[in-house]
């Protein structure tokens, strides 16, 4: 693998990659997988479901933003723990949290291909808030 799978991660969620349909499905694998357990219930994704749902968000968002505080790897499988901040479309001059997430990739062929994700909506608690902050 000619890059690394941490960065591979890194990448996909420093990009635009809700903005640019073409860039979303640079990162992922045509038989990508996600497995999502959110405070509203599980929801499983395929390479269609997944491609709409990152899709929709610049219809809802000005902006998205991946705050990374950790990212582990351990063989072909990297855990990501971060925060998305957004600027509505209604109020694009504040950034606020929306939620906090943790999730593992299993990466194949150079795409994230299976993916396990944990939400939790954000809050505007400090002491929450920093603990999602690079360290």
């Amino acid at each position: 693998m000619s890059k690394s799978i941490k960065k591979l991660v890194r990448d996909f969620y420093n990009s635009d990659a809700y903005k640019n349909e073409e860039v979303m499905k640079s990162f992922l694998h045509p038989e990508v997988e996600l497995h999502w357990s959110s405070s509203d219930g599980f929801i499983k994704l395929d390479f269609d479901g997944f491609v709409n749902l990152v899709s929709n968000l610049k219809n809802t968002y000005r902006s998205l933003r991946a705050d990374i505080s950790h990212v582990i790897r351990e063989d072909d499988k990297v855990c990501v723990r971060y925060t998305y901040h957004v600027r509505t479309i209604e109020n694009p001059d504040e950034e606020m949290p929306l939620a906090h997430f943790m999730t593992i990739w299993e990466v194949k062929d150079g795409k994230l291909y299976r993916g396990y994700e944990l939400s939790q909506l954000a809050d505007a608690d400090p002491v929450n808030l920093a603990s999602y902050r690079k360290k």
